[in-house]
């Protein structure tokens, strides 16, 4: 890759690699090497795309600067089972923890992990499954309390000022007693969800929802576009996490969604992104065929 790039340099590059393995540094190393060759790119910096995928430290990044999130805790575990898993949701209270919670890997992206399982509602059932969990993905697992309230997403495209590209709210189709936009859904959401966008929400809400991802943007050090998710309860909205490099499909993917459904097409999605970016790097020149782009 380096040698592509040393040999023709773009103009810009359209970064959407999301690397692998499980580092919460896999989104950063493209970034990274672009910087180091001083070659232009559109999306967040290496910094504010390792913050965001472990989704601990961003909370803690946006709680620190008075955004609401729950009360949430990591637990991680050594090489050998501990004894007797039932007791270990003995530490919760301690942790100003009351059941129900939600527990997920702290750096997956794309709802990894998060399944219907994933919200424990008794003391006895935390240990067995934040260790099932701890073992499939060998990363600290984010303990919450569940929020029990609307979810939705919101999209930003820009820089100073970044704006809103819509709120979309995501429902279940049948009645459930604690939903999520867990992995299952995802992957059958034509069968298991709703998506209304603009999310039907009194006023104060919508306004209080906008306001707080502008805030999350802004303390995360976002550039260009990112998706910002939150659990709205009792007119309080939760930072969940941020994605600074959102999925871009032209088919699937919720940024594209909200967009088609605020009636900004794809390709107008992408030129947005690319126009925010140009401006924020202040290139005059227009992009032609040397645009550079780079995915997993």
């Amino acid at each position: 890759m380096v040698q592509r790039l040393l040999a023709d340099p773009p103009d810009l590059v359209f970064n959407f690699a999301e690397g692998q393995g499980i580092s919460r540094s896999r989104e950063s190393r493209v970034p990274a090497v672009l910087e180091t060759l001083g070659i232009p790119y559109t999306g967040s910096d290496p910094a504010t795309l390792a913050v965001c995928l472990d989704k601990d430290w961003a909370r803690r990044l946006v709680q620190s600067a008075g955004l609401a999130v729950p009360h949430g805790m990591t637990v991680s575990f050594g090489a050998q089972r501990p004894d007797n898993l039932a007791k270990l949701g003995e530490v919760l209270p301690e942790a100003g923890l009351d059941m129900p919670v939600i527990a997920k890997p702290t750096c997956e992206g794309s709802s990894k992990g998060i399944r219907s399982k994933s919200i424990i509602e008794t003391v006895e059932d935390f240990g067995p499954v934040v260790y099932e969990m701890w073992q499939s993905y060998r990363q600290p697992i984010l303990v919450e309390e569940f929020i029990d309230g609307d979810e939705l997403t919101v999209g930003i495209v820009g820089n100073h000022p970044p704006k809103i590209l819509g709120v979309m709210r995501v429902k279940p189709r049948q009645p459930t007693k604690h939903f999520i936009y867990s992995i299952e859904v995802k992957r059958n959401y034509k069968e298991l969800a709703d998506y209304e966008c603009p999310a039907r929400l009194a006023h104060e809400d919508f306004a209080a929802v906008e306001e707080a991802a502008l805030s999350a943007f802004e303390i995360l050090g976002c550039r260009d576009v990112a998706r910002i998710d939150f659990r709205l309860r009792d007119g309080v909205p939760y930072f969940i996490e941020a994605n600074p490099l959102p999925g871009l499909s032209p088919v699937s993917g919720d940024i594209v969604w909200i967009a088609n459904f605020m009636g900004v097409s794809h390709t107008e999605l992408i030129a947005r992104i690319v126009a925010a970016a140009r401006q924020r790097l202040e290139l005059e020149k227009e992009p032609q065929q040397n645009i550079g782009c780079f995915q997993r």
